[in-house]
């Protein structure tokens, strides 16, 4: 069993940036892949960025350029630093990670005022 605890969410202008942490109780280069992911009362769960074990990254269109995802593995921790933020941006963002199982995280919110 593996947890994830999100944390970083908060509330921001829009223009402004946060950097949300997903830590994990196992060794995070042990995963096939880790990520984002984000979900408002809207709409479906939707992919952010992702983190695959050769070390690709990949990034939803609408946050490339301002989003970048970054890992500490000693520190068995994955980042998201989120800059020029938008209003569309909100949502409560979720950390996933994947071996034989998804593992998700509890969420954390994120608030971009206009």
């Amino acid at each position: 069993q593996v947890h994830l605890v999100e944390s970083g969410g908060g509330l921001v202008q829009a223009g402004g940036s946060l950097r949300l942490s997903c830590v994990s109780s196992g060794m995070i280069d042990t995963f096939s892949s880790m990520g984002w992911f984000r979900q408002t009362p809207e709409k479906p769960r939707e992919f952010v960025a992702e983190i695959y074990s050769g070390g690709l990254i990949k990034y939803d269109e609408s946050v490339k350029g301002r989003f970048t995802l970054s890992r500490d593995i000693r520190k068995k921790t994955m980042y998201l630093q989120m800059n020029s933020l938008k209003p569309e941006d909100t949502a409560v963002y979720y950390c996933k990670a994947v071996n034989r199982y998804d593992f998700w995280g509890q969420g954390t919110q994120v608030t971009v005022s206009s």
